[in-house]
């Protein structure tokens, strides 16, 4: 029994352990926004996502993107996307610290970007095992819990892009609507002013006829 409960307090620990810093944040931007995101370790492996949602205004749609740079704690540049609508990339970290990630917006209009990060490490690699006989399952739990969090970084791009699509499909129904009611007034604008016309000229012919 106390063994059991060693080894299941073991397996917390180790799950603890391996529980990785991740950010999501969904913001507008007008012309440039930076953020700061912190890398405990060198060797790791950083995913990045973006999906630009949606722009200030229903009736604005573009392809242009934005642009993003990824720069290391030295401040050099080590990533660099450029008119991306959405994009999903990862890189090795070489110098542990502070990286900064830079979006630039092109357009005049104001875009709404969901944006994800993800550091994968495996703290054992760090640590002198003590009993080697847990090195087989701290591997299968390191890749356990890879595996869940890929799914999760995964689900949260998709659900990115299943809203941009959502947007974009009720603006597009927004605008098919006006559409529709502006070339509705303009028929019936164009059959009043025949009418009109018409009336104008029947009383001139009857005008004629009498004189």
């Amino acid at each position: 029994m106390e063994g059991s409960l060693r080894l299941g307090f073991l397996l917390v620990l180790c799950i603890l352990a391996f529980l990785r810093p991740a950010a999501a944040i969904r913001f507008v931007i007008d012309r440039e926004e930076c953020f700061s995101h912190n890398v405990d370790y060198e060797g790791d492996t950083v995913h990045v996502s973006f999906v630009v949602i949606k722009a200030e205004t229903p009736w604005h749609y573009t392809e242009d993107g934005v642009d993003l740079v990824v720069r290391d704690p030295n401040g050099n540049q080590i990533h660099d996307s450029r008119d991306k609508i959405s994009d999903k990339f990862e890189f090795i970290v070489h110098r542990r610290g502070v990286h900064r990630f830079c979006f630039t917006n092109k357009s005049p209009y104001h875009e709404t970007v969901d944006f994800d990060v993800l550091v994968s490490h495996f703290s054992y690699y760090d640590q002198h095992a003590k009993d080697e006989h847990f090195s087989a399952l701290f591997e299968q739990i390191a890749k356990l819990d890879e595996a869940l969090y890929n799914i999760q970084f995964e689900q949260h791009w998709l659900e990115a892009q299943t809203d941009r699509q959502a947007i974009l499909n009720e603006n597009m129904s927004r605008r098919a609507v006006h559409k529709a009611f502006f070339e509705s007034a303009a028929l019936i604008a164009a059959s009043v002013v025949q009418v009109y016309l018409l009336h104008r000229l029947f009383e001139r012919k009857l005008g004629t006829s009498r004189v």
